[in-house]
């Protein structure tokens, strides 16, 4: 443990492309306790917020200090040793792979493989004890604007005392495909892909020099023999200010980040750099750059010319840009519906836009999604507009990466305000419910006080013209749910027995709301009248003795019923299914 008394000072501070370094005429600090080396991150790692520097991963005290170990505890995935592993962690993005070592089955490149070899053929074999890596780590954030890169590697124990080593880190573009087949899974590269190149000629004293390097179609090479496409000039980014770097060759350090920490690694088993990419040039004020592979690999020499490569730790995923990307999802509920909805934004190029969820089950589609990318960082604004007909807005939800955030505005429910940092991503998934309704039918007999109906046969017409037929049941309803919202038709065509129908014409029913038979359905009712049967008759008494005739007449004079011109004995008339009225029979007795 170290404890350190630090008397009052004056700093001055130089301004520098990109960053701020700052020198002091503090005197030296006067330890208390233990005495161990003590090295202060230098202007790079002060204005990022990252120890890059201090050649060990552990995080000085709190709260500012960040190291590697601040992303533990990590989660490796994937198959060893060949694993993988990602994490966000106080904005910063972090990535790490692993590799076979002190096996002759490693990922290596064939024989005589330059940096300049575009899809170079990989295989298997054993590197040199100082070229062979076991992982590789990268994390990225932007601070002020100004993207900052930190470097990591991590090789097997050294079996000399002043190991060099020469490291390169690949970032690719990944716009122009995969190798062939037999590159170790690169892919090709593309004009502006950047090497970072790490070089350490062992020693307790030394520093490594960190240099830049961009893939060029055009122009002159690194390596004079060479011609385009290939590596373009070297810019040494330590000398300028822009990167720096440490490795732990003062002692053993501890790796908590790693498949299985705590995994001590002895002298000259690590080391980090740090690089101020927008310091560098890599980045442009106003124009969107990215990277999204990345690999690392030893090289034999820091002389590019001559430098063969030899181990492999990667490719993979890890991304890098000083702009962003958002993403606008739509979905519907249920999933897979055939709507288009429409959506307005302030990203430049995507003022306006509409997505459709047609097909889509548990997964989404280039129908449904919105992916903007190149967005330059700052704040935007994404509203869906009025909602269709028949659906109803549901929620919206925005999940961010690298510190960007995406918020549903309290005041406008269907709008989300976007912070969008340089590096990261916001997906915005919205949600619509279909509204569905019912309709039910109620048939009720004009009857005061008897029970609905049941039997009544009813035809619903959609509003799409389809028929769907329904009877009553024995509460006296008949009730069709999971309907479009629209207006129905609604038509009696069979009456229960012993009734008739009132209204043989169609009704139409608005079906506006969201319902279940169970709850919120559109009614309508329907009333049914009850018949009755009447019946006259007239028996003589006496055998042979009178014969009748019988004629009955409704209250407009029609006759309903007659026992026929004659006399006859015994004589009926008689009428079914009659409406409630007043019916008059007439009998004449003929003696």
């Amino acid at each position: 443990m170290l404890s350190y008394r630090r008397s009052g000072f004056t700093a001055a501070c130089l301004a520098m492309v990109g960053m701020l370094a700052c020198g002091s005429d503090e005197p030296p600090e006067e330890h208390v306790g233990t005495a161990v080396s003590a090295i202060v991150a230098g202007p790079v790692g002060t204005a990022s917020g990252f120890e890059d520097d201090d050649g060990n991963l552990a995080p000085g005290p709190a709260p500012d200090g960040f190291d590697w170990n601040s992303f533990a505890t990590t989660t490796w995935t994937g198959s060893a040793p060949n694993r993988a592993t990602t994490k966000s962690t106080a904005g910063w993005d972090f990535a790490g792979f692993e590799d076979r070592q002190a096996s002759n089955s490693d990922n290596s490149f064939a024989g005589g493989v330059k940096q300049d070899n575009n899809c170079a053929s990989v295989g298997t074999g054993k590197p040199p004890n100082k070229d062979d890596l076991e992982r590789a780590y990268f994390a990225t954030k932007t601070v002020n604007g100004n993207v900052f890169l930190n470097l990591a590697w991590v090789r097997i124990p050294q079996n000399t005392t002043s190991p060099s080593a020469h490291i390169g880190f690949e970032f690719n573009k990944a716009t122009s495909g995969a190798c062939p087949a037999g590159s170790g899974g690169l892919v090709q590269r593309t004009a502006g892909d950047m090497l970072i190149v790490y070089d350490f000629e062992g020693g307790a004293t030394n520093t490594p020099t960190i240099t830049l390097r961009r893939w060029v179609t055009s122009g002159p090479c690194e390596v004079g023999s060479s011609s385009a496409p290939c590596w373009g000039p070297a810019t040494n980014l330590t000398a300028l200010g822009f990167a720096e770097a440490r490795v732990n060759t003062s002692g053993a350090v501890t790796d908590g980040i790693s498949p299985s920490p705590p995994d001590n690694l002895g002298t000259n088993e690590f080391g980090e750099a740090g690089i101020n990419l927008t310091a560098a040039g890599v980045f442009q004020p106003g124009v969107c750059e990215g990277f999204g592979k990345a690999y690392a690999v030893s090289r034999s020499s820091g002389n590019s010319a001559t430098a063969a490569m030899k181990d492999l730790v990667g490719p993979g995923d890890f991304r890098i840009a000083n702009c962003g990307e958002i993403n606008i999802i739509k979905r519907t509920n249920p999933r897979g519906l055939n709507q288009n909805f429409g959506f307005t934004s302030t990203i430049p190029g995507n003022t306006s836009f509409s997505l459709n969820d047609v097909g889509n089950t548990t997964s989404d589609s280039a129908g449904n999604t919105k992916s903007i990318t190149q967005v330059q960082a700052g704040t935007y604004t994404v509203t869906e507009g009025a909602d269709p007909a028949g659906f109803q807005f549901t929620s919206v939800s925005c999940t961010g990466t690298g510190g960007s955030t995406g918020t549903q505005d309290p005041a406008t429910p269907k709008e989300v305000d976007i912070n969008l940092t340089a590096g990261g991503s916001v997906t915005c998934i919205y949600v619509n419910s279909q509204q569905r309704g019912a309709l039910k039918i109620i048939k009720n007999s004009i009857k005061a006080g008897v029970p609905s109906l049941p039997g009544a046969s009813f035809t619903i017409t959609t509003p799409a013209g389809s028929s769907i037929p329904v009877t009553t049941g024995p509460d006296g309803t008949a009730c069709v749910d999971n309907l479009d919202f629209g207006t129905y038709n609604v038509t009696e065509t069979g009456a229960p027995s012993g009734y008739a129908i009132d209204n043989p014409n169609a009704q139409p029913v608005v079906v506006s709301a969201n319902g279940t038979c169970a709850s919120g359905a559109a009614t309508v009712t329907f009333t049914d009248t009850p018949l009755t049967n009447i019946e006259c008759k007239a028996t003589s008494q006496a055998v042979n003795g009178t014969k009748s005739k019988i004629t009955c007449r409704d209250a407009s004079g029609t006759v309903i019923a007659s026992s026929g011109a004659a006399f006859i004995d015994p004589a009926t008339a008689a009428a079914n299914g009659l409406m409630p009225g007043t019916y008059t029979c007439i009998i004449e007795v003929d003696p």
